[in-house]
C-alpha cells in the first residue's frame, strides 16, 4: 500500500488558504448553473487559488475542480476539490459549508481534508493511517439498530429530470422516515459523510456520487471504520452511481432500505 501521508501538510495548506477565502470574503455574483443551481464568486476564488497552489507544489498530480474541471495529468492520481459544497447554505448564511479536499487514483479515495470554516473543525485522512477531527482520532457510532440510527440524505434533485429523479428520493425519504430514528438533510455531502466518520450521525444515503462531492469524505469515513458501497451493495468507487456510508453494523439495513430497485428506480 503507497503511504499518501506525505501529502497531508501540502493538502492542508491548501485547505487553509480556501478556508481564509470563505471566511473573509462575500459570495458576491452568483453564476447560474442551470435550474435552481449556482456558483458563487467564492467557489470560483477558492478553486483558482487551490488549483494554483497545488500545480505549484505537487505538478505531478491532476486537478479535478467542480467549476472549472480537469487540469494537468489525466494519468495517475488527481486532486478532487469542491471549493464551497453547499453553496446555497453559504450564500443564505448558513454554516453548514465545507471545503473538500480529495485524493484519487485508481477510481479510488487515499486522502481526504474537509474543512468547515465557520464551525471551526477539521476532518482529515489518509489511507492505511485512521482518521482525525482537529488532531483527535475518530471513529463511527456503534449504534447497532436501525430504529435508532440517525440518517443523512442527500439533496432533492434539481436540474434536468428533477422531476423523476426526485421520486427515487422520496420513495427513499419515506421508508428511511418509516425505519430510523431521525433523518437528517444538511445540504453537504462532506459534511454528512464527515459526521459519520466522528458518530454524529450513523448513516449516509446519497443517490448520487460526485468526485469533488465525495473523495474526501468517503475516505475519511472509511479509515474512521465505516463502510461504503453503492446502492447494489458494492463496494463503493468513482463510479459508483451512488454513496451509501455507514457502520459496520448498519450498512446491510441501510442498504435494504436504500436499494430496492422497485421503490428505487430511476
Amino acid at each position: 500500500m503507497t503511504d499518501y501521508t506525505d501529502l497531508l501538510p501540502i493538502a492542508h495548506q491548501a485547505v487553509d488558504l480556501a478556508r481564509d477565502i470563505m471566511r473573509t470574503m462575500q459570495p458576491g455574483l452568483l453564476t447560474a448553473k442551470g435550474d435552481r443551481d449556482m456558483a458563487s464568486e467564492v467557489d470560483y476564488a477558492v478553486e483558482d487559488q487551490v488549483r494554483a497552489f497545488l500545480a505549484e507544489h505537487t505538478p505531478e498530480i491532476g486537478f479535478l475542480g467542480e467549476e472549472n474541471g480537469l487540469s494537468g495529468t489525466a494519468d495517475g492520481p488527481t486532486w478532487a476539490l469542491d471549493p464551497v459544497d453547499g453553496t446555497v447554505n453559504f450564500v443564505h448564511g448558513s454554516p453548514l459549508c465545507a471545503i473538500s479536499l480529495g485524493l484519487i487514483t485508481e477510481n479510488r479515495s487515499v486522502l481526504g481534508i474537509i474543512d468547515l470554516p465557520f464551525l471551526g473543525n477539521r476532518y482529515s485522512a489518509a489511507e492505511g493511517n485512521g482518521a482525525h477531527s482537529d488532531g483527535n482520532p475518530i471513529r463511527v457510532s456503534t449504534t447497532r439498530r436501525v430504529s435508532e440510527a440517525v440518517v443523512a440524505i442527500g439533496d432533492y434533485a434539481v436540474g434536468d429530470g428533477a422531476t423523476e429523479k426526485n421520486r427515487a428520493r422520496f420513495a427513499l425519504t419515506q421508508r428511511l422516515a418509516n425505519n430510523v430514528q431521525r433523518i437528517r438533510m444538511h445540504g453537504s455531502a462532506a459534511i454528512d459523510l464527515a459526521w459519520l466518520a466522528a458518530g454524529k450521525i450513523d448513516a449516509v444515503v446519497m443517490l448520487a456520487n460526485k468526485p469533488w462531492d465525495t473523495a474526501a469524505g468517503v475516505i475519511i469515513a472509511r479509515e474512521a471504520g465505516a463502510l461504503t458501497a453503492d446502492r447494489d451493495g458494492s463496494a463503493h468507487s468513482l463510479k459508483s452511481s451512488a454513496t451509501i456510508a455507514a457502520n459496520p453494523n448498519l450498512l446491510p439495513a441501510i442498504l435494504d432500505l436504500a436499494a430496492d430497485p422497485d421503490r428505487l428506480a430511476t
